[in-house]
């Protein structure tokens, strides 16, 4: 039988750890992946950089290319793993309308502990103070999200305790998940 295609969404704030996070699944799942960073036009990269808030209309165009590669992929027959802060409900409920089944992996932390990682981040465009407007704007799963299979985990959990909780969670394959998923060898694709 064929399964959908799944999108695994490593969601949060600016130094909730998406990227570590979606790199160790990526690889252990052998899935393919992509930072949604990727994704921001020129004209978004240079307001952050300078330190100004994104707007509703700076995203939509951003998650809207977002949610056509994740349904490229799942045409392709591939699942994914992707970074995207996917801050509101309304965002996260456009890049669900990509094919396949789609799961938000939120990573929450207290702001003290998010702006400690922020600041110790070297080459990434955005500032440690754009923190408190990312907090500002961040709506939680809801209780049907969590319903529906996504997972809201506390980033003080540390990467390899994180992975292994979405695996079991998602009953995704933990075989060969080592102390490091960083190291362990990628597992056939789940679809």
């Amino acid at each position: 039988m064929q399964y959908p295609a799944t999108h695994l969404v490593v969601m949060g704030v600016a130094g909730s750890g998406k990227s570590t996070i979606a790199a160790a699944l990526s690889k252990h799942l052998g899935w393919a992946s992509a930072e949604a960073d990727e994704f921001h036009p020129q004209s978004n990269i240079n307001k952050m950089s300078q330190g100004i808030p994104l707007q509703d209309q700076d995203r939509w165009p951003w998650l809207q290319q977002i949610q056509d590669w994740m349904t490229g992929q799942a045409r392709g027959g591939h699942s994914t793993v992707l970074t995207c802060s996917a801050l509101k409900q309304s965002y996260r409920n456009l890049l669900s309308e990509a094919e396949g089944r789609v799961i938000f992996i939120h990573l929450h932390g207290d702001a003290e502990l998010l702006s400690q990682r922020m600041q110790g981040r070297e080459g990434h465009f955005m500032p440690p103070t754009l923190l408190p407007s990312q907090l500002a704007s961040l709506e939680p799963l809801t209780a049907g999200e969590l319903e529906s299979g996504s997972l809201r985990l506390d980033i003080t959990r540390s990467p390899e305790q994180l992975i292994a909780a979405i695996l079991a969670a998602l009953q995704l394959p933990a075989n060969e998940l080592r102390t490091s998923p960083l190291a362990s060898n990628p597992a056939p694709s789940a679809h």
